[in-house]
């Protein structure tokens, strides 16, 4: 008997990695020329270490709104953001980059995901839920005893 699976179901870190992967092999998503020199937040002091940041956040992205939709970029600047260290003085959270988000966005609406919500923000599409549920069921089974 095959058991259904979707993206709520198996572990989120995982699937986010799974789902970069699919977009990294899948050769749609490409990264932008700015991606070596931004930083993903004010509250952050370098650019990300990982080269592949970009496909990971685009993943992330899709998954919350897989869980969570309709969101826009001021919920993702939220979701994203963190503390900032200033020092001696009390720290203050500061929202995430919103370009970083708006270019993640587009791209997977360029890829057919992702659709714009007629009351605003974005909301996964058809197609979108359909390929993460692909994937996530494609995942190596994880056992626990």
């Amino acid at each position: 008997m095959v058991k259904a699976c979707g993206v709520k179901d198996v572990d989120q870190r995982a699937v986010v990695k799974h789902i970069a992967a699919f977009l990294k092999k899948s050769g749609k998503v490409k990264i932008p020329e700015w991606a070596d020199l931004v930083k993903l937040g004010v509250a952050k002091e370098l650019a990300p270490m990982d080269p592949d940041w970009y496909f990971v956040r685009t993943a992330s992205i899709a998954r919350r709104l897989y869980v969570r939709s309709p969101a826009g970029i001021g919920a993702f600047r939220k979701v994203y953001g963190q503390s900032i260290n200033r020092g001696t003085r009390p720290s203050h959270f500061k929202q995430a980059s919103g370009s970083v988000i708006r270019k993640a966005l587009q791209t997977l609406e360029a890829i057919k995901w992702v659709e714009k919500h007629p009351d605003g923000g974005r909301i996964l599409s058809k197609q979108g839920r359909k390929d993460l549920d692909r994937i996530a069921s494609q995942m190596p089974e994880i056992t626990s005893d």
